[in-house]
């Protein structure tokens, strides 16, 4: 049986793209976001980061929840999209 690959839906798209915006805004850049989100006990490395961003790797839960300590939001806001917060 060969494994499929899960897709991204409109939730994962929404919170990859407030993450984008969210750093930009807090003028922060991928390594520093992924060097928080490590220091939150959340091994990320850029590369990690940046297919989240892009919506080229799924963001589990754990994830979810270290980016948006590390960026200082819920973890909601981050579910929401850009405009919520």
């Amino acid at each position: 049986m060969t494994a499929r690959s899960l897709e991204i839906g409109p939730a994962g798209i929404r919170a990859a793209r407030t993450t984008e915006v969210l750093r930009a805004e807090r003028g922060l850049g991928q390594r520093q976001l992924a060097a928080r989100c490590t220091a939150l006990s959340r091994p990320m490395s850029i590369t990690m980061l940046s297919r989240i961003e892009l919506a080229k790797r799924r963001c589990d839960i754990e994830d979810l929840v270290a980016i948006a300590e590390a960026l200082q939001v819920s973890p909601t806001a981050l579910l929401q999209g850009p405009g919520a917060t």
